[in-house]
């Protein structure tokens, strides 16, 4: 890009820190440098037309782990680390709520279900037997009884006749909260430049050089908001993992209200405006869904429609309106990565899937690093 004197000195010049991505990560890091260093100039750099990973293409849930996902975790984790885990996803939630408030989020708590198959039966006993050891782990976090067990009300066909309860879990609607972040983001000065894709990060120790594919130029320091994507600038503890998303056409009476999750959380649905909003399926070919590319695949999309079909709506006619997919960030560790690269460099990535309860969370720890 030919840059003139105008847009180089109104842009990109004295720029103070420049946040790369403007998910949740970014657009909060943005609101608490601003807390910090009210003067400072911060310019943050987004190379979707819109925020592209996993912040606008999330099922916007707002739960902290399946029963059963946090026993999986607990087999790569220590206790410790999974409720520290858990304790952060609720930090950040409440953080989340009180910084933007409930009603520009579109929040409700109508309670998260896990739903276990005919087939996951040994699955289904496992967490029913390890469900009061886990409530005491948690009680520190909720100073409550988190997981309860429940009949199916909701007539799910195909599933175990019991599922378990977490009465803590909510939803929100990831539009909303993404427009009440950037409207806050851009009501304190700072500027968002879309469509501007970062290829090259240079440290030169008093300052960043910042190639990205229309223009260089420097800044004081370089926060990586960047989560799924983080491997392309260096990051190589992360890895992309992407999530394949369908919306149904509204469905009239319908009666399913919370959040769902069915295979150790590998596969998610909820409502949202009388449709069914359901997502995952990538451990049907974790390899293939290891990619930052913003497609689908037959294998998931069938998978996710035979599910639909045979468990969630199956006596209900439904009709798919919208498909998409979003990239998260993942690694050998659910622990989220905070921390300084270099002199100038920082990051706050891998969320783990987890981006909703604890992008907040996570922004504000990354700013408090400098």
């Amino acid at each position: 890009m030919n840059l003139s004197y105008w847009e180089h000195k109104t842009w990109l010049s004295h720029v103070d820190f420049t946040i790369i991505g403007s998910g949740i990560v970014g657009l909060t890091c943005a609101i608490q440098l601003k807390s910090k260093f009210p003067t400072a100039k911060i310019l943050i750099l987004e190379r979707g037309i819109l925020p592209n990973g996993a912040s606008t293409k999330n099922a916007g849930f707002a739960c902290f782990g399946s029963l059963s996902e946090i026993l999986d975790d607990l087999n790569s984790h220590t206790e410790e680390e999974v409720l520290h885990l858990v304790r952060k996803r609720y930090l950040g939630l409440q953080q989340l709520r009180q910084n933007l408030g409930d009603q520009n989020i579109d929040y409700l708590q109508y309670g998260g279900y896990e739903l276990f198959t005919q087939e996951d039966t040994k699955l289904f006993s496992e967490c029913l037997s390890k469900r009061e050891e886990i409530n005491t782990l948690l009680k520190p976090v909720f100073n409550s009884e988190v997981f309860t067990v429940n009949k199916n009300t909701f007539n799910f066909k195909n599933i175990h006749p019991q599922y378990i309860v977490n009465q803590f879990e909510g939803q929100i609607d990831t539009g909303k909260m993404m427009q009440a972040l950037l409207s806050k983001v851009q009501s304190l000065g700072v500027t968002i430049l879309n469509h501007c894709n970062v290829q090259e990060i240079n440290d030169l120790n008093n300052k960043v050089e910042i190639k990205t594919d229309h223009f260089t130029f420097s800044s004081r320091k370089v926060l990586i908001a960047t989560n799924g994507f983080a491997s392309k600038l260096g990051i190589q503890q992360v890895k992309p993992a992407r999530a394949q998303v369908l919306i149904t056409k509204p469905i009239e009476n319908l009666h399913i209200k919370g959040t769902f999750h069915l295979d150790k959380g590998y596969y998610y649905f909820r409502n949202i405006d009388q449709r069914i909003l359901f997502g995952g399926g990538r451990n049907l070919d974790f390899k293939t869904e290891e990619t930052t590319e913003l497609t689908q695949t037959e294998l998931v999309q069938k998978k996710l429609n035979e599910i639909l079909h045979d468990v969630i709506l199956p006596d209900t006619d439904f009709e798919i309106e919208h498909r998409w997919s979003g990239i998260m960030g993942v690694g050998n560790q659910k622990k989220p990565i905070v921390k300084q690269l270099s002199n100038s460099v920082f990051c706050g990535v891998r969320l783990g899937g987890m981006g909703v309860a604890i992008g907040n969370l996570i922004g504000t720890e990354l700013a408090d690093l400098l």
